[in-house]
């Protein structure tokens, strides 16, 4: 009797998906893989220079492939709110840069802020959101 079908009641699973939306549900199967330590490049070239007040360690940070004459595998680094922070190093981009490429979500988490006169030099975590 191991092979046999076994009917089960879906009824519990659609209640739940209207109630709390399939993107609760699935949060619990998300997992953030840390994949490199870094920093942000380009603050000192910002138009808008107040971000830098504006974040704090801990902060989560969004990652976006952008078109970039200069190179061809730049990944800007925005705020939560969409402001442009910088980008990933150069020297360190072209992974990250294949992995969005191929349809991965990658972040970034500010682990640490340091001034150094007038120059704020960002450290951050980059992740692979698995699901």
């Amino acid at each position: 009797m191991a092979n046999e079908l076994t009917k089960t009641e879906t009824g519990a699973l659609v209640s739940a998906i209207d109630k709390h939306g399939v993107g609760e549900l699935l949060k619990p199967l998300i997992r953030e893989i840390h994949l490199f330590d870094s920093y942000v490049a380009g603050t000192t070239h910002l138009e808008d220079q107040s971000v830098l007040e504006e974040i704090k360690a801990g902060d989560r940070l969004n990652l976006m492939r952008e078109d970039n004459k200069f190179d061809e595998h730049a990944v800007m680094i925005l705020t939560e709110d969409g402001m442009k922070l910088g980008y990933v190093p150069q020297k360190d981009n072209i992974i990250f840069s294949r992995l969005m490429d191929a349809g991965k979500k990658l972040i970034a988490q500010i682990s640490k802020i340091e001034k150094k006169g007038s120059f704020t030099q960002i450290s951050i975590g980059i992740y692979l959101i698995d699901f």
